[in-house]
């Protein structure tokens, strides 16, 4: 009761101070001028306040699971492909990867080696030397492509988030333009600008904190045919010392040209960068803020859309034609077939699910696979869950809590946290996670659950944590079967706010379940378990008006 209130007491105490304010200021003849300027003033001073009162958050939907699960094996996740499409590949075209060296290392290689396409979808391009260093090495591999006898095949496309993009005199913009200047048929530089940020609310929210409305959040990375998944930036701390998760898949043409139309379709209703650092809409195009909104949000979800269900319709078709034909002897033919014309390919033994959680626009897909895996979780089962930024959904802590699985989960512990440190308003968030850490574990303590669910804090000295994603261990089994990838971080923001991809990769090979469980170890070996005495250490004390205003802002970060 009192925290359904709270956003409207503080809404309302904004209103009134800047009445007051204005009042004055008419009162001693200062003018309309002086107004504005205070306006602005009072806005930038106090713009934590603007975090609570200017956006009533929805309430949370709690979606219907699509269905129960299969019981057959690794197959018994089969019910997602009613979802999203479903890619069978050989295990031996995945790899994991584990430091951020290895992950920056393999970006330079794959943009030097692409022919044909470099497709690349984060938040945002940082501009210190590593940063520079991959514009230099997309700047070589471009020129190369022109070079070549014929018409340039290359095609660059980026796709950022406008207001992170934005940020600053030297930012993201700054950095792609010469592209666009000297390859101006082979770049595309595309700004993602969240509908829900527009009007006052637009205008009166300082740089930085209007990013806490809604942004592109989707991290991937893709040359030709050999996509990487991650939760990493492409920023200098994702390429040295913040911990995250990647996986390559090599030779993978269908998920490449899957995540290719992806990026497209939200490329298509987003901003464009021009060359001289202005933005522009395609032409025929809804504007995201200064456009009709239901609008804007209704063309984007059928553009997502008829990429999600055209890729499920062509996967259907090739699962039809191979491994799900009545015909005896049809999928020895196709392999014949293949064989002859040389491209015959491994036995799939592991199945890629793409899952877009996208709620500006009405897409909800990874919302309600995450739901359905933990709502299923067999007694016994083991799920370790981690995040960057521990804010789970109601939903899903309800679902915590009240199902029948174990569950590790791993988060940053304040000291790693990418906020700490930071000046002003930004430096209290870690303190602000210690305090819904806190409630979390107070709340598994009252209903008698720590041997079931166990909260560990990742601590590295030197380094910040941003890994997230999940990993399930059936029941008896010492391995995983899947895991979860991509760049949600199960909070708030991820299901409501941002745009989000991640995928479900689910094997039945023991080499592949291996290499995963071995990167869920690397993790969790870093961590300590949390327990009562690890919030009455005096690095845990957390001060009262964080804990007054945590309630209004946490559905923000």
């Amino acid at each position: 009761m009192f925290r359904s209130v709270l956003p409207h007491f503080a809404c309302v105490s904004l209103f009134l101070h800047l009445v007051l304010v204005i009042w004055i200021r008419l009162w001693k003849g200062k003018g309309t001028l002086a107004i504005v300027e205070i306006l602005h003033l009072s806005f930038h001073r106090s713009s934590w306040l603007l975090l609570a009162p200017l956006l009533t958050p929805p309430v949370p939907v709690i979606t219907a699971p699509p269905c129960s699960l299969c019981p057959e094996g690794a197959h018994r996740f089969q019910w997602i492909r009613n979802l999203v499409p479903e890619f069978g590949i050989s295990s031996s075209h995945i790899k994991v990867l584990s430091s951020p060296a290895e992950f920056y290392e393999l970006l330079k290689v794959q943009i030097r080696a692409a022919k044909q396409r470099v497709v690349m979808a984060s938040l945002y391009l940082g501009t210190g030397l590593l940063e520079q260093e991959l514009v230099y090495c997309l700047e070589e591999t471009l020129e190369k492509s022109l070079q070549a006898k014929g018409s340039p095949d290359l095609r660059v496309s980026i796709l950022l988030d406008y207001t992170r993009g934005s940020r600053g005199r030297k930012n993201s913009r700054t950095m792609l333009i010469p592209l666009l200047q000297r390859f101006p048929g082979q770049v595309r530089v595309s700004l993602f600008h969240t509908p829900n940020l527009r009007g006052l609310l637009r205008l009166l929210i300082p740089e930085r904190f209007n990013e806490t409305i809604g942004l592109q959040h989707i991290k991937v990375y893709l040359f030709d045919d050999n996509v990487i998944l991650s939760g990493a930036n492409l920023s200098d701390l994702y390429f040295t010392n913040r911990q995250d998760r990647y996986v390559l898949l090599r030779d993978s043409p269908e998920i490449a040209d899957f995540f290719t139309e992806l990026v497209d379709a939200i490329g298509d209703v987003s901003l464009q960068l021009q060359q001289d650092d202005t933005v522009q809409m395609m032409e025929g195009m809804v504007h995201p803020y200064q456009g009709d909104k239901v609008a804007y949000c209704e063309i984007a979800n059928r553009r997502v859309m008829e990429v999600i269900n055209s890729a499920r319709t062509r996967q259907e078709l090739l699962h039809a034609k191979t491994f799900h034909s009545s015909q005896p002897g049809s999928s020895l033919l196709s392999q014949q077939g293949s064989q002859a014309s040389g491209s015959l390919k491994p036995e799939p033994d592991t199945w890629i699910y793409p899952l877009i959680q996208m709620k500006p626009f009405g897409i909800q897909i990874d919302e309600m696979v995450t739901e359905t895996l933990l709502t299923e979780a067999e007694r016994d089962a083991r799920i370790y869950l981690t995040t960057g930024y521990f804010n789970l959904t109601q939903a899903y802590m309800d679902l915590i809590l009240g199902t029948r699985a174990e569950y590790r989960i791993l988060l940053a512990s304040p000291e790693v946290n990418g906020f700490f440190g930071a000046k002003g308003v930004a430096g209290a968030i870690p303190a602000a996670y210690v305090y819904i850490e806190h409630q979390f574990y107070s709340e598994v303590c009252y209903l008698q659950q720590q041997q079931r669910v166990q909260l560990q804090e990742y601590s590295r000295a030197g380094w910040t944590f941003h890994a997230k994603g999940l990993w399930l261990y059936l029941a008896g089994s010492d391995l995983p079967c899947l895991t979860l990838i991509g760049s949600p971080n199960f909070g708030y923001r991820s299901v409501h706010r941002d745009l989000e991809a991640q995928v479900a990769i689910v094997t039945e090979n023991r080499a592949l379940q291996q290499q995963l469980h071995q990167e869920q170890e690397q993790l969790y070996l870093c961590s300590g378990v949390v327990s009562t005495s690890t919030f009455e250490q005096p690095n845990r004390y957390v001060k009262l008006w964080v804990k007054l205003v945590t309630p209004l802002i946490k559905n923000f970060f």
